[in-house]
């Protein structure tokens, strides 16, 4: 189980850091232009300057999965990031959802391994 954590934890943090990166750096030239609901919700996005701020989140824990360090918190902290994502994708562009699927899933797995770690948060005083 610790094996499959690593080479998860690693992906999902390579994930992040190229969506991250390739943002900031403008790499990825998209084929096809978006849905026009995708366009509109970036619009949205960019009204309010929200995009470079989740992407700096994404590059914090993509970091922070790829080293290792604090992988509990980096999971708790992408996790409304990547569910923002997959219902992006489920409204707005189905057609690309299997990215979003990996990463939910990913991130899934990855709260499980670190369950321990969380359930003092619940725990009732």
């Amino acid at each position: 189980m610790k094996i499959a954590m690593i080479i998860v934890r690693t992906l999902m943090g390579l994930f992040l850091l190229f969506a991250s990166i390739s943002y900031f750096f403008n790499l990825v030239k998209p084929t096809t232009p978006p849905p026009p609901a995708t366009v509109t919700y970036m619009n949205g996005l960019a009204v309010v300057h929200l995009m470079p701020i989740v992407k700096g989140i994404e590059l914090i824990c993509g970091l922070l999965l790829v080293i290792g360090r604090f992988a509990a918190l980096a999971t708790v902290v992408i996790f409304p990031i990547t569910v923002n994502i997959l219902l992006l994708h489920i409204y707005a562009d189905p057609a690309n959802i299997g990215g979003s699927i990996i990463l939910l899933v990913f991130n899934l797995f990855m709260a499980y391994y670190y369950r321990k770690n969380y359930a003092p948060i619940f725990a009732v005083k």
